[in-house]
Formats: C-alpha cells, structure tokens, sequence
C-alpha cells in the first residue's frame, strides 16, 4: 500500500471532550482532506472523537495530571518527531506550553490559536498569563485570534507582532444547521403552542446558566399573559446543571423547562427553539451562537468577546450586559411579546450568518495557512 504524502498537522490541545472549540477542531480536519490529521490531548479524548468523520485521523491522549507540563516535553518532542508533521497547531493557554516541544523538533509550521478568554481570567486581565503567552510564543509563527477582542489581546497586552496574529472567525455549516419543520422525536414542546427560549452550552460558571434560570422566572412577572406557553430548554452538562434544576424546581417552573443534559442531536434540536440565549460572562467567536442563527433562532446575547462580531444590536439580535438578569430579562421580554420583532432578528440572523460566517470561508482560511508551512 502507498504511503499517504499528505502532510500532517496535529491538533494539540488541553482536552478533547464535547465544547466549541473542539466543535471547531472537528470542522477542519472533516472539511480539510488536502492534509492528514492527529488529535493529541494533553489530558484525555472522550467520546467527542466519534464526530471526527475523516478516515485515518489518530487521536493520542497523554493523560496528563494537573500541574505543570514541563515533565512532558520530551515525550512530546518525541512523538513530533516520529509523527514528522508539517504544522502543530496548539489551542488556548492550556496547551501553548506544548509549542516549545514543537519547536525543539522543528516542526516547519507552528500555530498557535486562542479562542476565548480563561475562565480565571475574563477579559485577559492576569500580567501572568501574558507573560506566559509571550514564553511559550517564542517559537511560534503564526497566531490565530477567533475575534477581534482576541485579536487586540494578542497584539496589545501580549506584545506580539501584528504581522504574526491573524484572524480567522469560527464557521458554521450551513447544510447541517438549518432551519427545519422536522420535529425531532425526543422534542417535547409543540411549535405554535409553546414558545421556546433555547441555550446550548457547558454549564459552568463563565456561561453563567443560572443568569438565564433567574431572567426566565423572570418572566413570569414581565410576560403574565404569555407565560403558560414559555419554555426553557438548555442543553448541556457540566457542574451547575443540578442547580440550574433545583432553582427551576423551586420556582414552581419545572414542567416548563427541559434540561437534559449532553446531547449529540443538537443540530436537530436548535431549529424548535424561538429564541436563543447567550449569557455567557465570556465568549470568543460562539459556535452555538452561530448555530442558532443558522437555524433561524432569534439571539439574546451578552455584549462580550465577539458576541458583538455576530449580533448587531437592534439589526439581528440584541445585546445585554453581562451578569445581569434583570436586562437580559428585559431584553427576552421583548422578543416574546413582540413576534414581528422576533421574527425580523431571525430572518436577518439566518441572512448574517450565511453571507459573513459560512463553513467554506473559515476552511479555505486554514488550508492556505497550513499550506504556507511549503512556501
């Protein structure tokens, strides 16, 4: 059998499990067949690996415990240099540690990209994880930000060079997310009879899903004559599902809301919801948010990272203040009372994403970088 000449770009990053930016390591190396591809993991690879559809892709968890990774470096290096790879693409602080590995054994290419800000550090406040930033980055050639708010980070505070960082915005695949009047079976409202405010995230504190809990019992007050028909959805697990729960139960709102955690139907799932809720306290360029848009969701989002790259206030969504429930209370009263404007921010979403935010611009984005590790 022939060896595959394709190069190679390993995918090195902190943890492969169910998240966006996994989402979006997924959507290169399925929509990138020039190139072959490797996932490393520098703690585990879950289950997620089974939406990688491309064949031959390899997937080599180094089971890392927490602390510092400096230990690990010679037996990265060594895997680079049997892989031989032309690009190591690194993600987020968690895994940039790995560049110095990468450029001990002269990978050609080596990219480095951030996705959002840490959960400890909202907003790139820390001096210290600048500073780690422009240690690990010694080596790399290339920086990717997913917003223009990351994108300033790295060419500001973090001190690399302009020509350096380039930026290249998530995107969606427009054939899988869709609008659709195909009710999925495990769907359990009916459209017309309830009106649905969706989410889809990890519940974890930066996604803030106990801000979206207390603004939708909100609504019982905001909203009396529609209240009966609302619903909560939100899809996803993680640490405060059970709170998120417990609050809704406590309210008297449990039959009004469907929390079911992971779930791996949610391209057939977004398009039931009326609106979208972000109320993330952080976010680079959202998937989900993209996705919901794509699906002809009416969006409700903070005003943080690139949120404000996807959702033009008042154009196709609307835009609230982090951490604050009464306004993101206010502002989803609003698209439930008024269907024309809920309408109009869907139509004009649906209309955004599918000129600005396709699948096919963010892929040709990272062919031609991967492809300068020849020039």
């Amino acid at each position: 059998m022939q060896a595959d000449s394709r190069p190679l770009v390993v995918h090195l990053l902190h943890r492969f499990d169910t998240g966006g930016l996994e989402n979006g390591v997924v959507n290169v190396i399925n929509h990138l067949p020039a190139f072959r591809h490797a996932v490393v993991a520098v703690t585990e690879i879950t289950a997620f690996k089974e939406r990688v559809k491309a064949p031959g892709t390899q997937f080599i968890a180094l089971n890392k415990s927490p602390g510092q990774g400096f230990w690990l470096y010679p037996r990265v290096y060594r895997l680079l240099r049997e892989l031989r790879p032309a690009v190591v693409h690194t993600r987020n602080l968690g895994a940039m540690e790995f560049q110095l590995p990468a450029w001990a054994a002269r990978v050609p290419l080596r990219v480095h990209s951030e996705h959002g800000w840490d959960t400890n550090d909202l907003g790139g406040v820390s001096v210290t994880n600048q500073r780690l930033r422009r240690i690990y980055g010694v080596g790399t050639q290339r920086f990717v930000a997913l917003s223009k708010a990351i994108e300033t980070y790295l060419t500001g505070p973090v001190g690399f060079a302009p020509e350096r960082v380039q930026r290249i915005c998530n995107g969606v695949d427009t054939q899988r997310f869709a609008p659709s009047a195909t009710v999925p079976d495990a769907w359990p409202y009916r459209r017309g009879e309830h009106l649905v405010i969706g989410a889809v995230g990890r519940m974890q504190a930066v996604k803030d899903p106990l801000n979206l809990v207390d603004a939708f019992l909100s609504l019982r007050d905001l909203c009396p004559a529609d209240w009966p028909r609302l619903r909560l959805v939100m899809l996803g697990g993680g640490p405060l599902l059970d709170a998120a729960q417990q609050r809704l139960a406590d309210a008297g709102a449990a039959d009004q809301a469907w929390l079911p955690g992971d779930r791996s139907d949610v391209a057939q799932l977004l398009p039931q919801f009326d609106i979208f809720a972000l109320p993330s306290q952080a976010e680079g360029i959202s998937n989900t948010l993209l996705e919901a848009m794509a699906c002809g969701c009416a969006p409700v989002a903070t005003d943080v990272g690139g949120n404000p790259e996807l959702v033009a206030h008042e154009a196709n969504g609307l835009l609230v203040p982090s951490q604050d429930s009464a306004a993101l209370a206010a502002a989803l009263a609003r698209v439930v009372s008024e269907p024309a404007l809920r309408q109009r921010l869907a139509d004009a979403s649906l209309a955004r994403v599918r000129t600005q935010f396709s699948l096919d611009g963010m892929i040709a984005a990272y062919g031609a970088l991967y492809a300068s590790a020849d020039a």
